[in-house]
């Protein structure tokens, strides 16, 4: 029965600490990796110690993803090409009805502010993803983090202001993002540059992650022109055997391509005043392998 009760109570909060990890780290496979471990210490914990489980649970789990994080930061030094997070299938469930809670939550875990987090130290990012996304106080972030409040609420302020300061400034309207993504993905499978063209900021951005493992730009390209022709060129190398789906990514519309049924490309798009503002392009196998399709 014991057993059952620990199950229980950790089942509960496992997506808050699925949460959590995600957006300190970036991928969901480290996100598992390190809620598994916090399994591991939950279960062999003295829980009748333990007052509070959620704040318990937070604590293990932030400590193990900040351990996480900083290896990662190493291993990215080497990685090749622009980097950008793992790509995850978002649903925040009928707990979080379409409201400014949702808007909250979708904006915390889109690669937009996602990449920014990157600029971050581990512990500025470990304190805006508690306070920011989930709306923790900072006193119970200072007991995670083994800080006093004071120093938390440095941290908070330094990293809301890097956040505030790297953060492009994108139109949020679902609908409105959705109509320009299936305009542009069109334009763009048809290889009309023309269309682009009217479809794209002149300062467009396109940042493309293959981590050396397939094609993509090594580079962020810039200017309508390069990323328009870029597309245009790779619509006419496209095979015609690719399916396509319509997936919600990260809180936005995207679309995932499909070779022999495996993912193969996402892609996303950043929009203001109706254009496009910036386009994410992700083949790097290891991190569409988690992108599940029914």
């Amino acid at each position: 029965m014991a057993t059952e009760t620990a199950t229980d109570v950790f089942e509960e909060h496992r997506p808050l600490l699925t949460g959590v990890a995600y957006r300190m780290l970036g991928r969901a496979a480290d996100a598992e990796d390190v809620v598994q471990d916090a399994w591991l210490r939950w279960s062999a914990a003295d829980r009748a110690e333990v007052r509070e489980p959620r704040a318990y649970l937070i604590r293990i789990t932030t400590r193990l993803a900040l351990d996480r994080l900083r290896q990662a930061q190493a291993r990215r030094e080497s990685y090749v090409g622009p980097w950008l997070p793992e790509p995850v299938v978002t649903d925040f469930g009928p707990a979080v009805p379409d409201t400014a809670e949702r808007a909250m939550l979708a904006d915390s875990v889109s690669l937009a502010v996602l990449v920014v987090l990157e600029s971050l130290s581990p512990l500025e990012r470990a304190v805006f993803v508690l306070r920011e996304a989930f709306g923790f106080p900072y006193g119970e972030i200072a007991t995670a983090l083994d800080r006093s409040e004071a120093a938390v609420r440095q941290l908070a302020g330094r990293a809301r202001r890097h956040v505030d300061e790297g953060r492009p400034r994108y139109d949020v309207d679902p609908v409105e993002r959705r109509a320009l993504t299936e305009r542009f993905l069109a334009a763009a499978a048809g290889g009309d540059l023309e269309q682009l063209l009217a479809l794209l900021a002149p300062d467009v951005r396109l940042v493309g992650d293959s981590g050396g493992k397939a094609k993509a730009p090594l580079r962020v390209m810039e200017t309508a022109d390069k990323v328009g022709r870029f597309l245009a060129a790779v619509a006419q190398g496209a095979e015609s055997a690719y399916e396509f789906r319509f997936l919600e990514v990260n809180g936005a519309p995207a679309l995932l391509t499909l070779d022999g049924g495996r993912p193969d490309t996402l892609f996303q798009i950043e929009a203001r005043d109706g254009r496009v503002q910036c386009v994410y392009i992700v083949r790097n196998p290891d991190k569409l392998h988690a992108l599940s399709i029914g």
